[in-house]
């Protein structure tokens, strides 16, 4: 099958042209002006953007066990029709992945329920050092890295003592991701906030310092040992200066920086003055901080201390959500809407078209050394969204694909959105709706390339 997308401006690594796609098979086979051959089928796409497909590295699609809330055919069509052409997907389902068997059954599961491509971390325990290191030598190429909470999680999947996060960063080579929330400072602020019943003391039970004190502890795990460490969902902007002197202090040495990190759009687009209007619906972990916190984030993705945009798409029904703190549970949906709510602020003068690209395509491709993933090159797998940059349309709850079937963007209209989705060079979203025969495909990670800094340093010589 050869598909010729002819007239699109297309988002290149080196910016944006006006330029034909050629795409064959799975793969895109050439670029240039008026390309000239047979296809299959040629597409019009004069007055609209094409990009590589989005990688959205943060995401809970609650399959196996908690299907009720999602699972990976509902969620992998949200996927599609938000413009997200592969996932990675969190240990904690039930059961939690943290055995190379739990790994190979997930992997095996997506096989016959996804629409999109996908990915698994491993999860760590206090006591798997030995399966994270199998899992390592054996299913290396199958898995993005090792997923670590240090803090807000129960049982076997929380780490947080010391000499357990030591072994588990000294003895393991695959990168690694945590949720950074540090359980001593969050235990104590639920003491003081035992009784409360007002959602607003969600952010201060979970507050800036809970954050602050798990990054930096991470950063320091992650120099001591020479090891790969990106972390997820930042929420404060006392992080991002964390962040932001390790990059430097590494590249200040002649080394390598070792650290990379990400923002979600609840992070960037709300604040604990959303609790009034949005209740629980914007209860999450790490909790929502202040209007500074968003733009001192905004700010640290724009000079390049965060390098990713993704969702942490954490799926519950209405029912739990709507239930009063502190009972109603943490997280919302966000797959759906993420690229429509980053096009949004494009069209706002906020970001670039190329800034969302890089954030939300190559640069988590990179951070998790996926083959063939995050840009339009040649050579490139045809994973692709054709977006209308003037398409106005309002997040609805009846139109959500997510199993949960809302959104706590539900009744705002924004500028920019998906119009068609290719996987693999198959049309998996057009005009409104999803093909649920197209079959995503297992991501292979060759962890060789050494991640997000080392192909930036390759790529400028």
């Amino acid at each position: 099958m050869k598909t010729l997308i002819r007239g699109a401006d297309v988002v290149l690594p080196s910016g944006v042209e006006r330029i034909d796609v050629l795409v064959e098979g799975d793969r895109i086979a050439d670029l240039g002006p008026a390309i000239q051959t047979a296809a299959d089928e040629t597409v019009d796409a004069t007055g609209l953007v094409l990009m590589p497909g989005v990688v959205d590295d943060q995401v809970h699609f609650r399959d196996p066990g908690l299907t009720h809330k999602e699972d990976l055919a509902t969620a992998s069509r949200a996927c599609a029709k938000g413009g997200v052409t592969t996932f990675l997907e969190m240990p904690n389902t039930v059961p939690n992945t943290v055995t190379l068997e739990r790994l190979d059954e997930k992997l095996a599961l997506a096989a016959t329920k996804c629409v999109v491509n996908y990915g698994f971390y491993v999860g760590a325990t206090p006591d798997n050092v030995e399966e994270l290191r199998r899992i390592e030598r054996e299913a290396g190429e199958r898995t993005p890295g090792i997923k670590i909470f240090i803090g807000s999680s129960t049982g076997d999947l929380l780490v947080d003592e010391q000499a357990a996060l030591e072994r588990i960063f000294a003895e393991t080579r695959l990168p690694i991701t945590a949720h950074c929330e540090d359980e001593t400072t969050v235990r104590a602020n639920a003491e003081r906030y035992a009784d409360s019943t007002d959602v607003a003391d969600h952010s201060r039970i979970r507050d800036h310092e809970a954050a602050r004190i798990a990054t930096a502890r991470a950063i320091d795990l992650a120099h001591r040992h020479e090891h790969r460490f990106h972390v997820l969902h930042v929420s404060t902007g006392d992080e991002t200066d964390l962040i932001g002197a390790a990059i430097a202090a590494r590249r200040a040495a002649g080394l390598t920086p070792l650290i990379t990190a990400e923002a979600c759009p609840h992070h960037l687009l709300f604040s604990v003055d959303d609790y009034e209007r949005l209740g629980t619906l914007v209860q999450m972990n790490p909790s929502l901080k202040n209007k500074e916190d968003c733009e001192r984030i905004w700010g640290s993705l724009l000079d390049g201390r965060l390098q990713v945009v993704a969702t942490d798409h954490a799926p519950h029904t209405l029912e739990e959500k709507r239930q009063p703190y502190p009972k109603a549970p943490s997280g919302l949906p966000a797959v759906e809407n993420s690229l429509a709510l980053m096009l949004n602020e494009v069209h706002r003068g906020r970001c670039t078209l190329e800034q969302v690209t890089h954030w939300m395509c190559d640069a988590p491709a990179r951070v998790w050394d996926m083959v063939g993933k995050g840009r339009i090159e040649r050579g490139y797998d045809a994973d692709l969204v054709l977006v209308d940059l003037e398409k106005r349309a309002t997040v609805s709850n009846v139109s959500q694909i997510t199993k949960s079937g809302w959104s706590p963007w539900d009744g705002q209209e924004l500028i920019g959105w998906p119009v068609r989705t290719w996987v693999g060079g198959r049309t998996v979203f057009r005009d409104g709706t999803v093909s649920p025969e197209v079959v995503g495909r297992a991501v292979r990670f060759d962890h060789g390339l050494g991640g997000y800094w080392s192909t930036e340093e390759t790529e400028n010589g």
